[in-house]
């Protein structure tokens, strides 16, 4: 079992930058595929980023072409956090982020690829 906490969410204006964090509780962090989802109102929850281990210390990053080049994703395995570097936010991506873990799968960019949902944290941009 895998409990999952987000921070860091708040209310900005355009331009300016966020980062967002992941504490997660359980064992075998450092093997799970982390990711982040944002759902905005009205709207389906969308992939935004994820961070696969692909064995060893090697670790892969996927993005929405959305928002490639503005925001980074990271962890930090000793203290079993994952992060979501905002930079340059715009009005459109304002919405609920949300982290999510799951065993690794071929797929990393679905809802049904994760195991377990944080609650969610706001992100608000104003123009």
């Amino acid at each position: 079992q895998v409990a999952l906490v987000e921070s860091g969410g708040g209310l900005v204006q355009a331009g300016d930058s966020l980062r967002l964090s992941c504490a997660a509780s359980g064992r075998s962090f450092s093997r799970y595929t982390m990711a982040w989802f944002r759902q905005a109102p009205g709207r389906e929850r969308e992939f935004v980023a994820a961070i696969r281990w692909n064995g060893g210390s090697v670790y892969y990053t996927y993005y929405v072409d959305s928002v490639k080049g503005r925001f980074t994703i990271s962890r930090d395995n000793a203290k079993n956090t994952v992060y979501l570097q905002m930079n340059s936010l715009k009005p459109e991506d304002t919405a609920v982020y949300y982290c999510a873990a799951g065993q690794y799968r071929d797929s990393f960019d679905s809802r049904t690829d994760y195991d377990y949902w944080g609650q969610g944290t706001q992100v608000t941009v104003s123009s």
